[in-house]
Formats: structure tokens, C-alpha cells, sequence
């Protein structure tokens, strides 16, 4: 990180703190926050973070703990993962203050908890502005947090309120239907009914739909959810649509009753052509069911000065503290004027699983992408070749009582193979059910046998249109605002984008691809951020088909290797 001709901010201050400092609003609310300065007289630039949770962990003197023990069954009493502010006194004794705020409706703020719609984000800026004419305050302000911490950010930078100079936001979401609560249409509620209820602190919410739709209109709406059987088939959601005003289950019932991008979505959803700061943006290749595809959209639609780091599927550790110097070099940066020697480098970091490396890049997809089809063939092989015209399709059930999969394996592959960037199964499949929910994963195995999930893709069948203007050959893009239910045994293209991976996989490995119709069972924290999804209740037997009218393939970003292809004999005899 550091060189002869560059440093960051020196630890050089002691630290003074104020707490449950109560920051007015124009409209009368006023929200608690937590002040940390350099015991100073002078002025320094400000990092402001924004969040609904439990205020005091955030700072509290609590030894670096990974999630992963957590899940494991560590002994902890709850979860940890909400600890995302990083540690403030790291920024105030190199010259910062470190202003942390509870969302209005949460925590000791006043108010309603909008769930990142209006007011929040215009609260958000009143705040920065308040920082802004403080006497200890210079007038220059970034915000800094993963997740939540991260998601707000976008929020208020798109309303670009003058003191507000950078935003370092890496783990975040900014499109929370595609993202995270309707992965490919396909409700996860699993997550979301953990967070509302064991994250949010002291949550005060209302039903926005209820609101909209008037009492009647809101009884019906939730009686139809109730005659929905994979609803049903979920205890817990029964349970919260029979008590909507329970808890924070208003904000879950407003959740169930928006299964179609709409209105509701556009109001939580990032606008990037609003944004002017510039923004560090980043995930770990592990977050694919949470953060990962925000952070490639970000860089694609964000026209700022920006950087990206990708990094290892690890968990990071809470409290926060892994990405203090790099945020520290971006403020340094663009709150101090410091030449940290950032925009020098390649503005793309990632990290390769499989060779445990970094790699720089400048561009995203990476130039050198090979966009290579892997075809679907009998015996549940995966080849390049193309399929045969005679090939017979492949038969699963799935059901409440059989849950069935296929999976398709390559050969062995003979030379290190790089595959970074994104990807999409053209899957050809028909079933005898008006509705399939289809998970999509990319898994490794390796010489030895052992396989891993590297990450996944859904779709909801009736979800399967397409918008052509927006889309790409590696990138389709689903609208998600209308359900056009499957006739069924007639046989539909179905266009499954899986979330960007970044693997080296090595001689003698295989890529494999599994094709099911509800999650696997999570092995760990961020397996689990992706799973909890409806299933269907309903019986069906689902055919795919792979012949050369209907050549259903897996489309692979090759950046690296892989020059002669896989060979059906697995390269013997020079493996």
C-alpha cells in the first residue's frame, strides 16, 4: 500500500466523543447520533454514517468476531453481521470527525423507518448539511459503510447535497428487488424476515400498501397471499400475514404484496445518472445472493471518478475494520487534497479464487473475454461441442415430496482455465405445471473430488421476457413487471443470468453446472444470505432439452486458458 513518494494521515490526535447527540430536521424529527473529533481546536473534514441498527455496538469495544462462528453455533447470542460502521476512532485520531446516526424510526431517532425511500435519504442530507456548519467541521464531508451503511449512500449522493464530497461504499445493494428480496422473481423471504426482525433496532414502521390501497383493498390483497399455496407452504409468512401490524412485519407485508417490480421498487432503487461524488464501490465474490451484482452495475451506470475491489468469499469481520486504510487513502484523497497515489493505479482489483491472487484491470467485462457456450449433452456432460440432433432431453420431478436436479459436468480440464466475469444458462425446458422457479448454480470440483458452489442465477419461468433493447448477449435483462404463466409441455428458451464469479480453475478440476428448482442447504453465512426462497407446492415433472434445435448451454466468460478446449477423453493420457 504505501511507497517513497506517498502516505496517508498520521495517527497524531486523542479523541474526544459525544453521545445521543440530537441532530434537528426541517420537519421537526430529530435523529440521535454519535460525534467522535481529534481533540482539537482546529477543523477537520467529516465521514458520515447512516444506519438503522443498534447504535451502541457499533462503536463498542468488541474484539474482531467473523459471522461464520456465529453460524456455526459459536455460542453467540445473536448475530453480528449488523456491525458494519468500522471503527471511528481509527479516523478521528488521523484528523477526521466520525458522525454516526440512527434512519429516522429506528434506534433513538424520531419518526417513521421509511426502508430507504423518501425521507430518508433527504434526511440524510440534512445531516451532512448540519455536520457541514459545525465549528469543528472544514465543510467537506464522505460517507463511509458496507451494507446498509453502503445501500444509503447511493441514496443521498444522488441527491448531491453541496458539503458532500465522496462516498466510500463497497458491500452495498442498489436495486434491493433484482438483489436480494426477488432474486430472478422468485421471492427470498428467509433473509429479509431475519433482518426486519433481528437486526432493525427498535423499529417503528407502517404499511406503505395499506396506505395506497385503503383498508378493503389491503384485506383482499392479504387473503390472496394467504390462497397462494407456496405462500402457505411457509409458516412463518402465514403467521406474518395474519398479524401485519405486528412488529416490523408491516414492512414484510408491503414486501409480499410488490412480487412485481413496480412503483414500490423504483422508489428504493438507485438512480446513477443523478449521482456526481465521486464513489468506491466493491463485494466479495462469495456475496452473490446479496452485494455482488450491485457493485458491477454501480460501475457500469456510475459516470464518476471511481474504483472497484472484489474480494475473497470471506466474510468480513464485525466489527469492521478490513478496508480502514483504503477508505483512509480515499478521503485522504478527495477531503484532504493528499495525493495517495490511488488514481494512479488500475481502478479494478480483483480477487481470482482457485489461485488465491490479485489481478488489476481497467474495464468491465474484462477486454480479453472469450464468451464461450458450454452445451448441455446426454449423460449430464457439459462440452463445447454442439449437441447432437437426436439427443434426448433430461427428466426431473419437483415436488414437496421429491425434489429433484440435474447436474451436468465438463471433462477434466487439461490447462488452468481463468473464467471472470458474467454469466447465463439459455436453458430450453418445458413443464407440466403453469409456474418453475429455476436456481442456477456454477460449481467446481476438484481434482480430488470435492465440489463447491461458486455462484448462482435464478428465474422465475413466468418471469422469462426479456427486454431486448437493454440487453446484452452475456447480460439479459428481465423486467419483472408482469406474469405470463407457462402452457404446460410447450417448450420455452429461458434466459437465467448467474452473478459475475472471478475462478482459476486448475488441470484436472471440473466446472460443473446444477439445475434445480429450490436452494441447496446453506454450509455457511454467505450461501445462506442467498437461500430462503419459496418453493413451489405444487407437483411437476420439468424436461430439459439440449439437441441442435434446442441447444441449451451455459455461456462461460474464459478470460485465460482453455485454448485447445476440454477433450470428452479428459486429456488422457497427458493428465
Amino acid at each position: 500500500m504505501f511507497s517513497p513518494t506517498w502516505s496517508t494521515s498520521e495517527r497524531r490526535y486523542d479523541v474526544g466523543v459525544q453521545r445521543g447527540v440530537m441532530i434537528p430536521l426541517r420537519d421537526g424529527t430529530t435523529l440521535c447520533a454519535d460525534i467522535f473529533r481529534p481533540e482539537s481546536d482546529g477543523r477537520f473534514p467529516a465521514i458520515f454514517g447512516f444506519h438503522p441498527y443498534d447504535q451502541a455496538p457499533q462503536t463498542a469495544p468488541l474484539k474482531a468476531q467473523a459471522l461464520s462462528t456465529a453460524f456455526a453455533g459459536g455460542g453467540h447470542e445473536k448475530g453480528n453481521a449488523w456491525i458494519e460502521a468500522g471503527d471511528p476512532f481509527f479516523f478521528a485520531r488521523r484528523g477526521y470527525v466520525y458522525v454516526i446516526a440512527n434512519i429516522r424510526g429506528t434506534g433513538r431517532s424520531g419518526g417513521v423507518y421509511p426502508f430507504l425511500a423518501p425521507p430518508e435519504a433527504q434526511d440524510g442530507c440534512e445531516v451532512i448539511e448540519w455536520i457541514a456548519r459545525q465549528p469543528w467541521c472544514d465543510g467537506g464531508i464522505g460517507m463511509f459503510g458496507v451494507s446498509y451503511f453502503g445501500w444509503i449512500q447511493f441514496f443521498i449522493a444522488a441527491l448531491n447535497p453541496p458539503p458532500l464530497k465522496c462516498i466510500f461504499a463497497p458491500w452495498a445493494a442498489t436495486d434491493l428487488y433484482r438483489d436480494s428480496v426477488y432474486h430472478g422473481g422468485i421471492l427470498g423471504h428467509g433473509f429479509w424476515r431475519m433482518w426486519a426482525r433481528g437486526s432493525v433496532h427498535r423499529g417503528r414502521v407502517e404499511s406503505r400498501m395499506r396506505k395506497e390501497l385503503g383498508e378493503a383493498a389491503f384485506g383482499q390483497a392479504l387473503a390472496g397471499l394467504l390462497q397462494d399455496e407456496d405462500v402457505a407452504g411457509v409458516p412463518e409468512l402465514v403467521e406474518i400475514l395474519r398479524n401485519p401490524q405486528a412488529f416490523m412485519n408491516p414492512l414484510l407485508v408491503d414486501l409480499l404484496l410488490n412480487a412485481l417490480d413496480g412503483p414500490y421498487w423504483d422508489a428504493r432503487r438507485v438512480h446513477y445518472d443523478r449521482i456526481r461524488v465521486p464513489a468506491y464501490l466493491g463485494a466479495d465474490w462469495g456475496m452473490y445472493g446479496l452485494h455482488l451484482p450491485a457493485a458491477f452495475r454501480s460501475w457500469e451506470r456510475l459516470n464518476v471518478p471511481k474504483r472497484m475491489v472484489i474480494g475473497p468469499p470471506a466474510y468480513l469481520d464485525r466489527p469492521l475494520y478490513q478496508l480502514q486504510y483504503e477508505s483512509l487513502r480515499w478521503f485522504d484523497h478527495w477531503l484532504k487534497g493528499n495525493d495517495t497515489g490511488m488514481l494512479q493505479e488500475p481502478p479494478i482489483n480483483l480477487f481470482l479464487m482457485g489461485a488465491h491472487t490479485w489481478r488489476e484491470a481497467d474495464r468491465w467485462p474484462l477486454p480479453e473475454t472469450r464468451w464461450t457456450p458450454f452445451y448441455l449433452h446426454e449423460d449430464k456432460v457439459l462440452l463445447e461441442r454442439e449437441p447432437w440432433a437426436d439427443e434426448p432431453h433430461d427428466v426431473f420431478e419437483d415436488s414437496p415430496w421429491q425434489r429433484g436436479a440435474l447436474t451436468y459436468y465438463s471433462p477434466r480440464l487439461v490447462e488452468e482455465t481463468e473464467v471472470v466475469g458474467p454469466i447465463v444458462l439459455n436453458l430450453f425446458a418445458s413443464s407440466s405445471d403453469p409456474e418453475v422457479l429455476w436456481f442456477a448454480s456454477l460449481r467446481e470440483v476438484s481434482p480430488d473430488g470435492n465440489e463447491r458452489i461458486l455462484t448462482r442465477g435464478w428465474l422465475r419461468g413466468s418471469h422469462r421476457e426479456v427486454d431486448a433493447e437493454r440487453s446484452r448477449r452475456w447480460l439479459p435483462v428481465h423486467p419483472h413487471t408482469r406474469s405470463q404463466p407457462l402452457t404446460p409441455g410447450t417448450v420455452y428458451e429461458f434466459n437465467i443470468p448467474l452473478v459475475p464469479t472471478g475462478v482459476v480453475f486448475k488441470p484436472g478440476s471440473r466446472i460443473a453446472l446444477k439445475i434445480a428448482c429450490m436452494d441447496d442447504v446453506p454450509k455457511n453465512p454467505l450461501e445462506m444470505n442467498a437461500s430462503g426462497h419459496l418453493r413451489r407446492q405444487s407437483a411437476s415433472r420439468i424436461a430439459v432439452y439440449h439437441d441442435a434445435g434446442r441447444p441449451s448451454h451455459l455461456l462461460l466468460p474464459i478470460t485465460r486458458g482453455n485454448v485447445m478446449g476440454t477433450f470428452a477423453s479428459g486429456g488422457a493420457p497427458y493428465l
